[in-house]
């Protein structure tokens, strides 16, 4: 991780001394967010994301960002010997850093973007009914943090930035389920610089 810190400075860096256009913005959202897991039906949990951004260069971008953002999924057993069911929701923070392609002009411009994502858990609700004993004893085990990737398409009118990403998991919430967080994402920013 400390590897793909420097890279992403050592990227800015870069950027900044070409004399790039540097952009910074806030933005926010709704996402659709499921957590896949082994052996149970799975359904979607709709949340939020909101926090801050900055892009870095012209036609070829660097997009750090960082916001809060509410996840989860809801759960149910499929076996009859295991009858439960459940839901759970994240408050996270998120430290996306995509790199990007744009095309088209300053004031209408499309883009294409993905990278890494860290994901912190602020806090974690759970709420499940019936049989947690046995094989799902420690169902509700999850992780504080996971890496994921995101990508993702967008489009910039003027000042205004509407993103459509998805996001996957590359470490599992869940080690003992093979649970990871999945969800698609809408958001829409302003550019303040």
């Amino acid at each position: 991780m400390k590897k793909f810190i420097l890279s992403a400075a050592l990227l800015i860096a870069v950027s900044i001394g070409a004399k790039a256009q540097v952009s910074l913005g806030i933005k926010g959202g709704v996402n659709f967010s499921k957590i896949s897991t082994d052996n149970l039906k799975e359904s979607t949990l709709t949340g939020y994301q909101a926090g801050l951004f900055a892009r870095v260069g012209n036609s070829l971008y660097f997009q750090p960002e960082l916001y809060l953002s509410s996840t989860g999924g809801k759960f149910e057993s499929s076996d009859n010997n295991q009858d439960f069911s459940g839901k759970v929701r994240f408050t996270n923070l998120n430290v996306p850093l995509l790199i990007g392609k744009s095309f088209g002009e300053k004031d209408l411009n499309f883009r294409i973007m993905a990278g890494p994502i860290y994901t912190y858990q602020l806090d974690r609700s759970e709420n499940f009914s019936g049989n947690l004993s046995g094989a799902y004893a420690d169902f509700g085990d999850y992780k504080k943090s996971t890496l994921g990737y995101q990508v993702g398409a967008g489009v910039d009118i003027s000042a205004i930035t509407v993103d459509l990403r998805y996001e996957g998991g590359l470490t599992k919430v869940n080690q003992n389920f093979g649970q990871r967080q999945n969800l698609w994402a809408l958001s829409v920013g302003f550019k303040i610089l």
